[in-house]
């Protein structure tokens, strides 16, 4: 291989950032469902790194805003991974099975773990992710571990998974080595959320809108 080629391999890893790339490279992000978003993320929610959603308060549509994505990765088939397998790891609510049906997730395809402590939360997501056996892994922590959360991004990179952690909102000042952070905020009108993205690859900070009743959704 030429210089030049070794250079270009190089220049494809996740980790290398470059200016003006927001976002993963093609084949390594999935459609969020929502118009406004997938262009906020330049596409869509970027797999293969570490997403942190920050939200004020649990049961916000948080969750929600997630299923359409999920839908996805579940229903194709993705290389290195077993048959779009999503785990849920210290969810606060076992989600409402009528209702990921309507949405067109399979609630079969959905493993949760619970875990007693916070190091069980960040294990848990960081064996399996190793493992390459699941298409998705959501956790719930409130964990300011920077040296946890650093082995959780490393192993997202590896997987190729879509890797999500929820956390508090007064987590938002605190460092963390993920690539992409976002404050979900929820108006008066429940029926709207307000992502503001904050850190993301390549790109300036942008407040999404999203009508969670229409907007986008497909």
């Amino acid at each position: 291989m030429s210089s030049e080629g070794r250079l270009r391999e190089i220049l494809r890893h996740p980790r290398i950032w470059q200016a003006g790339r927001a976002a993963a490279r093609d084949g390594q992000m999935v459609s969020s469902g929502w118009s406004k978003l997938d262009k906020a993320l330049n596409g869509g929610w970027p797999l293969a790194q570490l997403t942190e959603l920050m939200v004020d308060a649990q049961g916000m549509g948080e969750f929600a805003l997630l299923l359409p994505a999920l839908r996805r990765l579940v229903s194709r088939e993705r290389a290195g991974l077993s048959g779009g397998w999503v785990m849920l790891v210290a969810v606060p609510h076992i989600p409402y099975a009528p209702a990921l049906v309507r949405a067109g997730l399979d609630p079969a395809r959905l493993l949760l773990v619970r875990s007693r402590q916070e190091t069980d939360t960040l294990w848990a997501m960081e064996q399996v992710l190793r493992a390459r056996a699941v298409a998705a892994v959501l956790g719930w922590s409130q964990s300011r571990d920077g040296r946890a959360l650093r082995r959780l991004q490393l192993a997202a990179e590896t997987s190729g998974a879509w890797v999500v952690m929820f956390r508090p909102a007064d987590a938002r000042s605190s460092r963390s080595p993920a690539p992409l952070r976002i404050h979900v905020l929820c108006p008066q009108d429940t029926k709207r959320l307000r992502l503001s993205v904050f850190k993301r690859r390549g790109g300036p900070p942008v407040v999404v809108d999203l009508d969670t009743s229409s907007d986008g959704l497909d």
